[in-house]
Formats: C-alpha cells, sequence, structure tokens
C-alpha cells in the first residue's frame, strides 16, 4: 500500500511540474507578430473585430515597439523596461499619457482610469499565443456593499460593462 501511495505522490507531482507553464524571458522572447480577432461583449451585443498585437525590438534594449491593430488601424506605443527583475514597466503612449505594468506569470497587466472609466488590461503571453483581455467599467456605476458594523468594512464593487477578449496567434 505505501508503495501505491508514494508511486501515486510521484505520478501527481511529475504530471504538476510538466503541466506548469515555463516562465518565458519577458520581453525579448515575446517579441513578434500575433493575429486573430477581438470578441467584444457589450450592452450592445457582440462583436468581432481583426486584430494584431506587434512586439519589436529597438535599438534601445530598454524599448520595444508595442502596436495594437484593431480593424487594420495600428495604435504605436512604446513598451519601457523600468525593471525587468521586478517586472515593472511602463507602456508609453506616446502623447503624454503613461500606463504602468507588471509582468508576473508570464502576464502584463494595466489597470487604469480615464474620463471617468477602469479599465484592466492582461496579456498572458505563451510561446505560441497571446491571451489578449480588458475590461471596462464606468466609475460612476460603483455599487456600495458591506460597512454594516466595525467588522465589516465598506466595500465598493464595479459591475463590468464592455470585455474585449482575443486569442492571437504568433506569426512564424
Amino acid at each position: 500500500m505505501k508503495k501505491i501511495t508514494f508511486l501515486f505522490s510521484f505520478f501527481l507531482v511529475s504530471l504538476s511540474l510538466f503541466s506548469q507553464q515555463k516562465e518565458i524571458s519577458f520581453p525579448e522572447s515575446a517579441v513578434g507578430i500575433y493575429k486573430g480577432t477581438l470578441e467584444i461583449t457589450s450592452a450592445r451585443g457582440k462583436q468581432s473585430i481583426p486584430m494584431e498585437f506587434h512586439l519589436k525590438a529597438t535599438k534601445d534594449n530598454k524599448k520595444f515597439d508595442y502596436v495594437l491593430v484593431y480593424n487594420n488601424s495600428p495604435r504605436n506605443y512604446t513598451l519601457v523596461v523600468k525593471n525587468k527583475e521586478k517586472g515593472i514597466y511602463d507602456i508609453d503612449e506616446n502623447n503624454g499619457i503613461i500606463l504602468p505594468s507588471k509582468f508576473a506569470n508570464n502576464t502584463l497587466f494595466s489597470f487604469f482610469e480615464v474620463q471617468g472609466n477602469f479599465l484592466s488590461t492582461r496579456l498572458a503571453f505563451s510561446t505560441k499565443k497571446l491571451e489578449f483581455e480588458i475590461l471596462f467599467t464606468a466609475t460612476k456605476n460603483k455599487v456600495k456593499t458591506g460597512g454594516v458594523s466595525e467588522k465589516i468594512p465598506e466595500v465598493f464593487g464595479y459591475p463590468i460593462t464592455t470585455i474585449q477578449k482575443a486569442t492571437l496567434v504568433k506569426q512564424d
């Protein structure tokens, strides 16, 4: 019985090690062109548009061209490496707007507010694809709960009104 338990435990540990995604060397190993379809879900229904993401090296090893292409219309940004070891990056929109970003677990995260709206972005990289997601909510839609006693604090929720999601495939 001990042998069976040991073998089963060994199998589970081995399986979990093989199933874990290898940490990529970001941003260098993510350089490339990714293509797919962006699905937009909102109160107006669903919409699909072609989307691309381009990440290109530049002469400056601390800056990368970061281009989002929606419906063949590019938006040119710059990914700036602030502290690679800590996963700290900026997305410079090249117009005075700079969005702080965090890279962890093969994913680049950003959270920001603009014109009364919260946006959360997530770009999850693997060797051949990119999972892209933006969540959107208006700050005016804030919902307050809790606060009924000293032990239960007030909590503010923000109902998500728009989801943009795409699986983009890295081109060879």
